[in-house]
């Protein structure tokens, strides 16, 4: 009989399905004609134009690279209420959305309330994604 924690990681393995197999950066899709990515589960996951030269407008010419899409945002078991986002451009696209970017700040991880989702989602519709997370 299977153990509780292995139903529980098999069945966050299922709901995450929707996640990419790889990313792709900024640069990439921004040169492609249909912008996609290709899903866990077989499917794509499409990007809308508008929304990757908004980033474009939001980056250095040298992030474009960096930027992997789509951006994670983490929900874990971990911190009821907050979700995480990791990596310095990803970081610095999400800051710039909520309007709390700070220059002289370089950070490479942020734990956020889960009350700023919808403005994020709202803004960046296609290019973020959720990914549950069992610690």
């Amino acid at each position: 009989m299977p153990q509780p924690d292995e139903i529980i990681n098999k069945e966050i393995a299922r709901i995450n399905l929707h996640l990419p197999r790889a990313r792709k950066s900024l640069a990439k899709l921004l040169n492609e004609d249909v912008p996609k990515v290709q899903l866990r589960d077989g499917s794509f996951h499409y990007f809308k134009k508008e929304e990757l030269e908004y980033l474009q407008s939001l980056l250095d010419v040298e992030e474009l690279e960096k930027l992997h899409l789509p951006i994670v945002l983490e929900i874990t078991t971990a911190w009821h209420g907050y979700f995480r986002v990791r990596g310095k451009v990803e970081v610095k696209v999400i800051e710039k959305v909520l309007g709390t970017y700070d220059i002289l700040e370089e950070k490479v991880e942020v734990t956020l309330p889960r009350y700023l989702l919808p403005k994020i989602r709202r803004t960046l519709p296609t290019t973020t994604t959720y990914a549950f997370i069992m610690e």
